[in-house]
């Protein structure tokens, strides 16, 4: 849970213009209190003059004169601790930790107060390892600890680094008889909490003699942070049980429970206790219900009591538009982010990183370059959360070179935004780059993450490179992260992505935890490779598990109904969508029925389901139509598909103008092809160039159509005569339709033998061992002649050869094809 505290609201005034002090200052001051001065010089050890020198200081540095504090205080003839105390502290105030050591270093005389400011200094930075450096400096010198001491030294301690230094100075407390002090043992209870020492934090709470609620709540802290939520919850009825009473942070620490055992019902009591003890008016406690109820997806408990709270301050409005963004409702996160500028709240604190994810997922560049200038104005983007934002928003709307140069400036370059990057470089198609950019992150000694990983297998999936996706995997378990859902689930998707459903499997049974993310790889695994029986299957063996399908999940199984023409199936599973699961169908669920029915011939329903749909159909759906009528000759609707398709203004490639061109070239209608040829140089659209690809001992061999650029390309034209005469001799008979051009019979059956994905097959032949197997990608879709020539080849060769097109996996054996030959 994010630990809250309460801002102040910062009160400026206009600083008021000091002269330089004139000569014998001294003379002109007008002391009404004279007890006061009295006790000032009983304390500054009966000098007058130090006594009024340090008075004169004090006035400076209450009015924020901290140079002309500093020009009096070295024109100060003589000086005692009492003067280098105000000084060290007025820096320490202002940031200026290295002044204030530097007089620190100057003094003779150190007390334990001199020794403790500086301390607390260094705490308050988070330069804790400067604290206790200070604190051993202390122990040399000679002077000895107070209580101060120890809670401003504790107070630090923030992480497991700190667990040894905190065991140092456990001893030291034992040793000076501070082990009975409450403050100091509610400090030493709150560190070993903090460094996530339970063990020893648990052993103090027995032998402490005397509590307080502020120990109860260092300990149910410390539990919720570390997951004992239980543990919490029932040190908070023990708590009850004494006598004690709860205080905001022990709303706080119970909240933070409940997010962790995601129990509603048990945040509500807590909500309901707060109420009963008045606590509902603290602003801190309703930021905590605040950040409970949004981490339970209850937006609309959310913005009921953000309306009711009484008080509200900077972090309220940061919860409440983080979590209206989660919820995906942006537009009331923008409202409430433009009413929060209105205010006086700190604005160095404002939700920059949660508003720069809005411009990312949008693809918003406008709005996070806006975002970003604000953060500048504020001196926000120095911020480590900001910055990791600010590299994923450029990265993900393309401008890594403004990504590149703002992660050169980060103060700390983690995995967070190395990762943000190499995510984006994979969402753009940039795998490549993305590996690349992996093996520098690991040269840089940073150690990826769990996201990490899903990112960087998400590109050896694209590339379809088993060997990288083995090697990723060694990574994962080596790093401890092969029990994580979302590393296991990308592990399952880039084995399904390179067409090894073998390994896939393996990985989904080796899981010891399943969550709906799990299953859905799974469901969308056997659905990539044209599994429709599988993916049905794992689909009613995921509700059995009382996971409840979520759009993702209908998603996949609609795909694998489209493309293994189970129609009925289909038809049923969309229906339920609204009827039994509540969930809306979105634009990509109608697009896998339109292609579904179009694949089975059924145009009528097609059209009519497009036309009962609440948009207006898209690119992709009007290109399934026309893929369609070219299989079933649909020349007619073909026409029409391809008419809408050509008006649209944002046309993504040439696709529609190839269909249609092959469309009239099957039926002859070489004159329709020109002008469809036409009408594509016209609006600067060119045909994507089709290319395969294969890995061959860990290196991939890329191929296009008539290649003869590799290395071994004159053995690879030998072998594929080879097969080509004992094809035909199995009966293969080339369909020339596919050979779109108008040309004479035999060069149309020249070209088809040297397709890029056959080249890429026969190379992969004559390199690799007998009878071992062959995957082989492709960036279109195969033709049905290459389609018939594979099944051909796998029974002379023996193999099973899998290739993955722009639509699916084909899987072959035995002269059959996964896909049951339905197109």
């Amino acid at each position: 849970m994010t630990a809250f505290r309460s801002n102040a609201l910062l009160k400026f005034r206009t600083p008021r213009v000091s002269e330089p002090p004139k000569a014998k200052p001294l003379l002109n001051l007008n002391l009404n209190d004279q007890n006061y001065v009295d006790a000032r010089m009983i304390k500054t050890g009966f000098d007058p003059n130090i006594c009024r020198s340090n008075f004169l200081v004090k006035s400076f540095l209450k009015r924020g004169e901290l140079s002309q504090a500093r020009i009096l205080f070295d024109q100060m003839p003589h000086k005692n601790t009492v003067s280098t105390n105000m000084m060290i502290s007025s820096y320490v105030n202002s940031g200026n930790l290295y002044e204030a050591r530097e007089l620190l270093d100057t003094m003779l005389d150190r007390t334990a107060v001199t020794w403790t400011i500086l301390i607390g200094g260094y705490s308050q930075a988070n330069q804790y390892h400067e604290a206790f450096k200070l604190y051993a400096e202390m122990h040399r010198w000679g002077t000895k600890p107070d209580y101060v001491t120890f809670a401003t030294l504790l107070s630090g301690c923030s992480d497991m680094e700190t667990t040894k230094q905190v065991v140092q100075v456990h001893s030291h407390i034992l040793k000076l008889g501070y082990h009975s002090t409450l403050m100091v043992c509610n400090s030493l209870l709150d560190s070993y909490c903090k460094s996530h020492r339970l063990d020893l934090a648990c052993r103090l709470f027995k032998e402490m003699p005397e509590r307080d609620n502020v120990t109860f709540n260092a300990l149910i802290t410390g539990y919720s942070k570390d997951g004992l939520n239980e543990e919490a919850i029932n040190l908070f009825a023990q708590m009850q049980n004494l006598g004690y009473k709860p205080s905001e942070f022990t709303f706080a620490a119970l909240l933070c429970a409940g997010i962790g055992l995601y129990d509603i019902a048990f945040g509500q009591q807590v909500h309901g206790f707060v109420v009963k003890t008045n606590f509902v008016s603290n602003v801190f406690v309703g930021n905590a219900l605040l950040d409970f109820y949004s981490k339970h997806d209850c937006s609309v408990e959310v913005g009921k009591l953000f309306d009711e709270m009484p008080e509200l301050d900077g972090i309220s409005y940061n919860v409440i538009i983080t979590s209206y963004v989660w919820d995906g409702h942006f537009k009331k996160s923008l409202d409430l982010f433009r009413e929060l500028q209105l205010t006086k709240y700190d604005r160095k604190q404002f939700p920059y990183a949660t508003m720069l994810s809005i411009a990312s997922n949008t693809l918003n560049l406008n709005m996070g370059r806006q975002i970003h200038s604000q953060a500048i104005v504020a001196t926000a983007d120095s911020e480590i959360q900001v910055g990791n934002s600010l590299v994923d928003m450029y990265a993900k709307c393309g401008r890594f070179e403004e990504a590149k140069r703002i992660f050169a400036r980060l103060a700390d370059r983690s995995a967070v935004p190395w990762t943000a990057i190499i995510s984006a470089y994979v969402q753009n198609g940039l795998h490549e780059e993305a590996l690349e950019l992996f093996n520098e992150m690991r040269r840089a000694n940073v150690s990826p993450d769990q996201a990490t990983f899903a990112s960087i297998l998400r590109a050896s999936a694209n590339l379809a490179s088993l060997s990288l996706g083995k090697q990723l995997h060694s990574s994962v378990i080596r790093l401890g992260f092969a029990s994580n859902v979302f590393a296991g689930s990308a592990l399952l998707d880039m084995y399904a992505k390179c067409g090894s459903m073998k390994d896939a499997l393996q990985t989904f049974q080796e899981m010891p935890k399943r969550n709906l993310v799990c299953w859905n790889a799974l469901i969308s695994a056997y659905a990539q490779n044209g599994d429709g029986e599988g993916t049905l299957r794992s689909f009613e063996q995921m509700v059995q598990s009382g996971f409840e399908p979520d759009s993702v999940s209908f998603l996949s199984v609609l795909t694998a109904c489209s493309h293994c023409g189970l129609v009925e199936e289909g038809l049923q599973y969309f229906n339920s969508l609204n009827r039994n699961c509540k969930i809306v169908p979105k634009r990509e669920h109608y697009a896998s029925m339109v292609d579904m029915l179009c694949r089975s011939g059924r145009f009528n329903e097609a059209e009519k389901l497009m036309a009962q749909m609440p948009f207006e159909p898209d690119e992709i759906m009007w290109s399934s139509v026309l893929n369609s009528c070219k299989i079933h000759k649909n020349q007619e609707l073909a026409e029409r598909a391809a008419d809408r398709l050509f008006n649209m203004v944002d046309l993504r490639d040439a696709a529609a103008y190839v269909n249609m061109s092959n469309i009239y070239a099957a039926t002859g209608q070489w004159e329709s092809v020109g002008k469809v040829k036409r009408a594509m140089r016209d609006r600067g659209v060119r045909k994507v160039t089709a290319y395969s690809w294969v890995e061959v001992n860990h290196k991939t061999h890329v191929f296009t159509v008539k290649d003869t650029s590799h290395p071994q390309s004159g053995k690879i034209m030998r072998k594929i005569d080879e097969l080509t005469k004992e094809m035909e001799k199995e009966g293969y008979k080339p369909d020339t339709s596919c050979a779109l051009h108008n040309e004479d019979e035999e060069i149309k059956v020249e070209s088809l033998k040297y397709h890029s994905e056959r080249l890429a097959i026969v190379f992969a032949l004559i390199s690799t061992p007998e009878g071992s197997p062959i995957v082989v990608m492709k960036n279109l879709r195969a033709c049905r002649d290459c389609h018939a020539a594979i099944k051909v080849m796998t029974k002379i060769v023996g193999r099973e050869i899998t290739v993955r097109d722009s639509s699916r996996f084909h899987h072959f054996r035995d002269g059959l094809c996964s896909c049951g030959d339905f197109w």
